[in-house]
């Protein structure tokens, strides 16, 4: 993992889903699936995961079909657990939940929706200016590195170590 002690340290992925279609006006915003553009960009947040061989234990995905879609051609590692309080949740509320990740899993991956994913990030960032002036597009990818057990996550503890979009990965 390019030389991040993966010991002590607890690594925290926030995915937003990757591009949905709207091509069906009729389909509730829940059940949307993923435009063209997103299946391409799933499937390179996938390389980069697998690339950067992140060992990934835990994907916390929200219920939402497009988020479900990016994960399945995402293929990390790991077990899966669709959780319904995921779609919609605030940010806060994603906090809390990520509060209560049992301490075996080192690596968590979580997959969800704007504008609380990008508001988790920077909030979380010890060195939110790296975001500064950045979209957090559809498909993209912040990764945080903490010190320290999950409850003691909280608002500027986690260092941003990457932060990667669809775009630049081609």
């Amino acid at each position: 993992m390019n030389n991040h002690d993966m010991g002590a340290t607890k690594h925290l992925l926030l995915l937003r889903h990757a591009k949905s279609s709207w091509d069906d006006p009729a389909l509730a915003d829940h059940d949307r699936p993923l435009a063209p553009r997103g299946r391409r960009a799933a499937r390179a947040i996938g390389s980069f995961l697998s690339d950067h061989e992140i060992p990934i234990s835990l994907v916390l995905c929200s219920s939402a079909r497009r988020a479900r879609d990016t994960v399945e051609l995402a293929e990390p590692a790991g077990e899966l657990q669709i959780e319904e309080a995921l779609y919609g949740a605030s940010a806060g509320e994603l906090l809390e939940r990520l509060r209560r990740l049992p301490e075996e899993a080192d690596v968590v991956m979580l997959v969800g929706h704007n504008p609380s994913i990008e508001q988790l990030a920077f909030g979380l960032a010890t060195n939110p200016d790296e975001l500064a002036g950045r979209k957090y597009p559809t498909g993209g990818l912040a990764w945080l590195s903490l010190s320290g057990p999950w409850e003691s996550l909280a608002p500027g503890r986690a260092e941003l170590v990457s932060f990667v979009t669809p775009r630049e990965l081609g």
